[in-house]
């Protein structure tokens, strides 16, 4: 899926660059082989480019290049929940902290969520989730934190409940697609079953480590979050996203602007 002129996966691996990470595993499924096309070299395209003198075009086509051994890619056969999912990366990952990137899940920000969180880490070490507060009636779509509040971006987190039914949330802060784990949620996912779903979350195995006293945090981060993997969320982002660049500014907003005028019973949209 394209946002603007970039997939969303572009946006996933420049945040994860952003924020110091050299090694990237995709874990994909059947279908999926498009994405290892996308990111190796195209010689042919990239001659053509130089040829036309397309050195904008050329530099964005080199960005999605990337080393040889940097990338890997793991065939998830089932889907089983996204605690699978990075279960099945468990061998790659082996004895290290690795980060967890969502690519539905856009953020939006001046300095990128990733290494907002990556920064946190080094203070701080444990497990750290990206948290957003969400309204009351939809917390039974996410995993909720249960917060002792304090002062500040970095929340202790007490326990988590993922996808709990409606009222019985502990909090309105919800864990979103950014995590920075230690490996010590890969051996919990060994021994997880099945949650809510049916699926095996990724979730309880970080609850997992709350229970043996280890360090959990929710960090609320600077920035917007759009779900891309809605219908509307990924519209809101579109327009976000076009509306802050420089070269479809101007045209775009126009051009929502005299849409808006056209609505029966609108108000005008401001610049």
């Amino acid at each position: 899926m394209t946002l603007v002129d970039r997939p969303l996966v572009q946006y996933a691996i420049d945040e994860a660059r952003a924020a110091g990470i050299r090694e990237f595993i995709f874990v994909t499924s059947r279908g999926k082989g498009a994405l290892e096309d996308y990111f190796d070299e195209a010689p042919q395209l990239e001659q053509e480019l130089r040829k036309k003198g397309k050195t904008d075009l050329l530099e964005i086509l080199r960005n999605t290049n990337m080393e040889s051994g940097a990338i890997a890619y793991i065939r998830q056969h089932k889907a089983l929940g996204l605690g699978h999912a990075v279960w099945c990366a468990r061998r790659l990952i082996a004895n290290e902290p690795f980060a967890v990137i969502l690519p539905d899940d856009v953020i939006a920000a001046d300095k990128p969520c990733l290494q907002q969180m990556v920064e946190a880490y080094e203070e701080t070490g444990g497990n750290i989730v990206a948290a957003m507060e969400v309204p009351a009636e939809q917390a039974s779509a996410y995993g909720i934190l249960d917060i002792t509040p304090q002062a500040g971006r970095l929340q202790p987190v007490n326990a988590m409940v993922e996808k709990p039914a409606s009222g019985t949330q502990p909090s309105n802060l919800a864990v979103i697609g950014r995590y920075i784990l230690n490996p010590s949620v890969l051996q919990n996912l060994n021994r997880i079953k099945s949650g809510a779903g049916g699926e095996i979350q990724l979730t309880d195995a970080i609850a997992a480590d709350i229970l043996a006293k280890r360090k959990v945090f929710g960090y609320r981060f600077e920035g917007q979050r759009f779900d891309c993997g809605s219908k509307a969320g990924f519209l809101q982002a579109t327009v976000a996203f076009a509306l802050a660049r420089p070269d479809l500014r101007d045209e775009l907003g126009a051009y929502l602007r005299a849409l808006v005028a056209q609505s029966p019973g609108s108000t005008a949209l401001s610049a």
